[in-house]
């Protein structure tokens, strides 16, 4: 406020502007454009620089504020007159002297609004700038669409020429008559409307014929020459109207590369998706597509397992209404959830649908034991296995019977792999198939497997040996394979051989032979010799004979596999005997888990054959992997079927090794019994062995050598030689490396004396056995034994500087050792167990001191000793177990 004098003399006090820092600011809006055409309205605003006193403000490049915004001069009170204008500056301001302290505050002010000016300038230009390059690239990219937006139309412009100028080749070199014909006007079309009776429709004369747009009449371009006129009713020469056409005139579609620019400068003529005609289709349908569609019923196969997805693609349902359905039953299901058959089978019903239901087993339905109903079946031989007790002369028997020399080549003079032969009868001429089993402890699965396959069973018994374990448990596998049995005696040329002694045992295990009133066959025979083998022979054809063998060969084979081995040149090699039907070169088979395309068939005799009937021996060769022994054998029609199926067991075999290795599961006994043996110490091993077969027996003899202290932990088993991989496991579990008939080859030796790992090569089972035994032994904790040596009692105890005390005692019984183990008993009750670390006799050191003698005794780290306390000296011995 600014005091004022009027003429009255009195004082007024009249508003003034007040002095302030801020920068005069106008503000103003700015429309932002953005991508896809949206902008944005902004309020930008410009600052003018102050000035300071009488100055002259500086020009400004903005619009002036309008009149109405200044302020306007005050109005005196009624009756008084117009107070005296107070000095002022050029804009209007009173001016008043300033203070230092305001002087040096506006300086300061100053200042600071220079150097935001500056950095406001800064970023506008670096703002300027990010526009002008963005303006640029916006720029260039429209550019280039437009000059591909012209390219596309210069080409469209040329191919519609090409087209144009070929249509006028054509109607110029083909249809010059035609033309002519369809310029001459015809009569009924020059007629005037109104001559023509109402209603009544032109002919088909007056219509004049089609002709390509742009061709006149006569053929020529009407773009070329003039033009066709008609004469009307009256005479009077009108232009003629040029054919409609279909074609709607308008912009071409664009055919560029869509990108944005393209996209936001793209015209408004937008076209219709083919969602909005479908839509319309519908819409105008109206009444069909209300119409409730019938239900289809169909056959839902539902396998054990199923996903509520392929539910309900089998039901061509909807998967929300399968998942509602649930719902309502108190289920809360995903659309990938697994749900068992019984729900599903419920869940189809429910929706109207029959079920049919399938296990994932039925992949193996009609591989085996098909009926045939052929009637055309013809005689096959009889397979005959000889079983019996080790070293009792099964093998010596049949190469009498084969005229061949299969013990020789035999490791240690006994059978350790399943042989099949076939020998021919020399009375008869009939083929015989011969299996020879192993007859040592560990091949029960051997001798299991060739009762199985077999029709008759040859029981061998040493005359000079009689009936031994390995005899009774092959007596067992023939009555529970309920085949007939033939007894065979043999080594009856033995001095001590006596044949009715072995009569008589096998009457304690139900085995009477026919000279005791049975009706078990017994032959007394010599291999060393060749004692009564053709009665032999012609006891097994009349067994034959009698039981009436007889088969279809002309149906897919079905077999069983004796022996499995991978050969380093052949790959995996199983030994199949043929029971049904025949197998040739070229059939798909599939055994266990493996399957494969047959490539050869290699006889007993080692020939290559094309095809194997039933109950013939032979060597297969094509498989993918070697199979397990004992597995059985089938001819499938297409490698999908195999694929099914030995997917299916290779899924099985995995389960079943999952479920024999997950732990705390069971009975409680089985739950204790994991608890034993969670400390027990393992031996691990790495098996390789040459045959399936003795590689099964191997492992059954290693677990049962395990007891709850120490058992062998197999790494890895398998048949065929033994490679590096097997020493890399073996190296990192710091296993020994066993190979039972095979080698190890060059690199796995090497690697093996590279890292100190063993590998035992063995032949013969026993060995084997043994030496594992004796290994495993070792990790056994040995037994500790005491051995009482005497007693002594104290009489006196002395207290020695730089000794302690010792015990001044007599001997009772026996005699002390030094350095024995002592016991301190006081009072019926051991107080102390150690060592004896001086035994003296008088001044001299002694090492023992005899039953009545006195002697000194000091312990180690300990004193408490007492008058009338008894010291027990007594020796351990450590004595190692074994299994």
């Amino acid at each position: 406020m600014v005091d004022t004098k009027t003429p009255g003399d009195k004082t007024l006090s009249v508003p003034t502007k007040t002095l302030t820092l801020k920068p005069r600011v106008e503000t103003g809006t700015v429309r932002q454009s953005f991508s896809h055409g949206r902008t944005k309205q902004v309020v930008v605003e410009k600052r003018g620089k102050r000035r300071v006193g009488g100055d002259a403000p500086a020009p400004e490049t903005h619009t002036p504020e309008p009149a109405a915004a200044k302020p306007a001069p005050a109005k005196a009170p009624l009756g008084r007159p117009a107070p005296a204008a107070a000095p002022r500056s050029g804009s209007g301001v009173v001016l008043r002297t300033l203070t230092e302290d305001e002087r040096s505050a506006r300086a300061s002010a100053l200042a600071d609004a220079k150097v935001r000016e500056v950095e406001e300038r800064r970023l506008a230009e670096e703002e300027a700038k990010r526009r002008a390059s963005r303006e640029g690239i916006e720029q260039a990219e429209r550019e280039a669409a437009e000059a591909r937006r012209k390219a596309e139309e210069e080409r469209h412009r040329q191919e519609e020429e090409a087209k144009r100028k070929a249509e006028v080749e054509a109607k110029k070199r083909f249809g010059e008559a035609e033309a002519k014909t369809t310029a001459t006007p015809a009569p009924a079309a020059a007629r005037p409307a109104a001559a023509r009776p109402a209603g009544a429709r032109p002919t088909a004369a007056a219509v004049p014929p089609a002709r390509a747009p742009g061709v006149a009449a006569d053929g020529s371009d009407e773009d070329e020459g003039p033009r066709q006129v008609r004469r009307g009713p009256g005479g009077a020469m009108r232009p003629a109207v040029p054919p409609k056409t279909t074609h709607k005139p308008g912009p071409q579609k664009e055919r560029g590369r869509l990108t944005l620019v393209t996209a936001l400068n793209a015209d408004d003529v937008r076209e219709r998706s083919i969602a909005s005609f479908r839509r319309r289709t519908q819409r105008l349908k109206g009444h069909a597509a209300n119409e409730p569609k019938e239900k289809l019923v169909r056959e839902v196969t539902i396998p054990e397992a199923i996903t509520i997805q392929e539910l309900a693609n089998r039901m061509s349902e909807r998967a929300v209404d399968v998942i509602r359905l649930l719902m309502k039953q108190g289920a809360m299901h995903k659309i990938t959830d697994v749900i068992d058959a019984d729900t599903a089978q419920l869940i189809a019903e429910e929706m109207g649908h029959s079920v049919k239901r399938v296990a994932a087993s039925d992949v193996e339905e009609g591989l085996f034991d098909v009926v045939d109903d052929s009637t055309d079946t013809e005689p096959r031989s009889p397979v005959v296995t000889v079983m019996g007790h080790v070293d009792h002369g099964k093998t010596s028997l049949l190469d009498a019977l084969r005229h061949a020399n299969v013990v020789s080549g035999e490791a240690g003079g006994i059978t350790q792999h399943i042989g099949a032969y076939q020998v021919t009868s020399p009375e008869s001429g009939k083929k015989i198939t011969f299996i020879d089993t192993p007859g040592h402890a560990a091949f029960t699965a051997m001798r299991a497997r060739g009762a199985k396959v077999t029709d008759i069973v040859i029981l061998v018994v040493a005359a000079d040996d009689g009936v031994m374990p390995q005899t009774v448990e092959a007596i067992n596998h023939a009555k529970a394979a309920k085949v007939p049995m033939i007894v065979a005696i043999n080594k009856i040329d033995k001095p001590d051989a006596k044949a009715e002694r072995v009569r008589t045992e096998l009457l304690q295990h139900e085995v009477q032979v026919e000279s005791f009133g049975g009706e078990v066959v017994d032959v007394e025979v010599s291999a060393k010799n060749k004692t009564n083998l053709d009665k032999l022979l012609e006891m097994i054809a009349l067994q034959a004979e009698l039981l009436d063998l007889k088969t279809n060969s002309e149906r897919p084979a079905e077999g069983t596999v004796i022996e499995a081995k991978l050969d380093r040149g052949r790959g995996p090699v199983a030994t199949v005997l043929v029971q049904r039907g025949t197998l040739k070169v070229g059939d798909i088979i599939v055994a266990g888990a493996e399957m494969g395309r047959v490539r050869a068939l290699i006889s007993d005799q080692g020939e290559n054959i094309d095809e194997a009937g039933p109950s013939v021996p032979v060597e297969v060769l094509g498989f993918n992997g070697p199979p397990e022994a004992g597995d059985r054998l089938a001819v499938v029609e297409n490698e999908a079927r195999a694929r099914q199926v030995t997917s299916y067991r290779a899924h099985q075999k995995r389960e079943n090794a999952a479920a024999s290795i997950s732990g705390m599961r069971g009975s409680l006994e089985q739950m204790m019994s994991q608890l034993k043996t969670a400390g027990r110490k393992e031996f691990p091993l790495i098996v390789k062995a040459d045959v399936q077969g003795s590689l099964e027996a191997i492992l059954g003899s290693l677990e049962k050598l395990g007891t709850e202290e120490v058992a062998a932990r197999i790494l890895h088993a398998g048949v065929g030689g033994i490679s590096e991989s097997d020493v890399t496991l073996a190296e990192g579990f710091n296993a020994a490396i066993i190979g039972f008939s095979v080698r190890a080859n060059k690199e796995a030796a090497a690697a093996a004396k590279r890292n100190g790992i063993e590998i035992r090569y063995y032949n013969i089972i026993y060995d084997l056995v043994d030496d594992i035994k004796k290994a495993m032994s070792g990790l056994l904790a040995p037994t500790l034994r005491e051995t009482m040596l005497g007693n002594a009692q104290i009489l006196e105890v002395f207290n020695i500087s730089k000794v302690g005390k010792v015990a001044g005692c007599r001997v009772t019984d026996g005699t002390v050792e030094r350095g024995a183990n002592v016991r301190l008993i006081r009072d019926n009750v051991v107080v102390h167990e150690g060592k004896l670390s001086t035994l003296k006799r008088f001044k001299d050191e002694v090492k023992e001191v005899q039953s009545g003698q006195e002697c000194g005794m000091a312990f180690e780290n300990y004193g408490d000793m007492r008058v009338g306390d008894v010291i027990e000296c007594y020796r351990v011995e450590t004595i190692q177990r074994s299994l």
